[in-house]
């Protein structure tokens, strides 16, 4: 028993670090609040999401061109991402403790369980969207499963994939049949996040857990597919800097965007009813399709710009910048801040709307440069380490 939860000796040799990844995951934090972004500036906020219903992608206008392309590079996508490069930072994880000759899952278990802790304080405190209470969750069950062969994480993923794509599809069907009409959200709840005190959003958040928690636990079998299917990755070098990272990232391009796009764009044609087939379903192959192209890119970049290096520095301290961006979101779009989304509401949607993201994007690759000058880690994952340390 003892040896089945120890990790295996990997090769001698240390494993550089992938500068891809943080570059990749500079790019899905980044990315993540092109989607996230909508939420904060419309009307009801985080429940408008819910009550008011998905607004369908729409080209009738300049306008509406712009915001439906924006929204559809973005929806699920980087999220999916995000996901993927998760699962590849747990096999790397794994590695390192079998380098040091630790048992697994060991410590890391600590690790998911504060990242529960901080996910926790993240949505009560500012964003009920969360993603870190569900990604600790699936962290605890895929740490265990790399304990086991690779022939039960390979079934178990595809047994994962499958049951997801039913659950959506059938959900799907629900949406599409059914007389919807069109949602509204409540005056009550526009006026909390235009005019309410932080409180009142908190009292909120909590009297409303169970609903604004549903995408976690939905999503929990593709969070298990993604998870594995980045640990797949990682083993089989995609990240890699040699010729068989970039053959495999070749094939991910050619792949991901070759069915990803048109897929996307169908779902997003079909209408509202779709919504949880795009995000959920279509979303994941164009991330996968996204790996190859940042991978393309990267590969070709002789010498690093700042730019780079701002997507890079973004990427070492992606949990501290993932919270950032949405506490600066917070404090420009509701009324405990600069209450953008009241103020400037649709006469200047969907402009402002993508100016916040430039604008807190920039803001996020200047600060992680600079302070990653001074700091080894960013501050958030500074106070991780020390908490685990005690």
């Amino acid at each position: 028993m003892t040896d089945t939860l120890r990790a295996p000796s990997p090769p001698p040799a240390a494993a550089q670090r992938l500068v891809l990844l943080d570059v990749l995951r500079g790019v899905a934090i980044l990315g993540t609040l092109m989607t996230n972004v909508w939420v904060f500036t419309a009307p009801g906020s985080e429940w408008g999401v819910l009550q008011g219903g998905p607004d369908a992608v729409s080209f009738g206008s300049v306008p509406e061109a712009a915001e439906g392309v924006f929204r559809l590079l973005a929806d699920g996508k980087f999220l999916s991402l995000l996901t993927i490069l998760f699962g590849a930072g747990l096999a790397i994880q794994y590695e390192s403790a079998a380098r040091r000759g630790q048992p697994w899952p060991g410590r890391y278990t600590w690790r998911a369980l504060f990242l529960f802790a901080e996910g926790t304080v993240h949505f009560v405190l500012v964003f009920a969207w969360d993603v870190l209470m569900g990604y600790a969750v699936t962290a605890l069950l895929v740490a265990w499963l790399l304990t086991r062969s690779e022939r039960a994480r390979r079934r178990l993923m595809w047994w994962a994939a499958g049951l997801h794509l039913a659950v959506t599809g059938l959900l799907t069907a629900a949406l599409a049949t059914a007389d919807n009409g069109s949602g509204t959200v409540s005056a009550r709840v526009v006026d909390l996040y235009a005019h309410g005190s932080w409180a009142d959003q908190i009292a909120f958040r909590l009297e409303n857990a169970i609903a604004l928690r549903l995408e976690p636990v939905f999503g929990f079998l593709l969070l298990v597919f993604l998870f594995l299917l980045g640990v797949r990755l990682f083993r089989a070098g995609a990240f890699g800097a040699g010729d068989t990272g970039r053959r495999l990232r070749a094939r991910m391009l050619g792949w991901g965007l070759g069915l990803g796009v048109p897929l996307n764009v169908a779902v997003a044609l079909a209408g509202a009813d779709y919504l949880l087939l795009g995000r959920y379903c279509a979303a994941p192959l164009m991330a996968v399709g996204y790996i190859g192209l940042i991978g393309a890119v990267v590969d070709r970049v002789r010498r690093p710009g700042p730019f780079t290096a701002g997507l890079t520095s973004v990427g070492r301290m992606a949990l501290s910048g993932y919270v950032l961006q949405n506490v600066l979101c917070v404090f420009a779009a509701y009324g405990i801040g600069l209450g953008l989304a009241a103020g400037l509401g649709a006469a200047w949607r969907p402009w402002w709307v993508m100016g916040l993201w430039a604008a807190v994007s920039a803001l996020l690759l200047v600060v992680s440069t600079l302070w990653l000058r001074r700091f080894a880690h960013g501050p958030l994952e500074a106070v991780q380490k020390w908490a685990l340390r005690r």
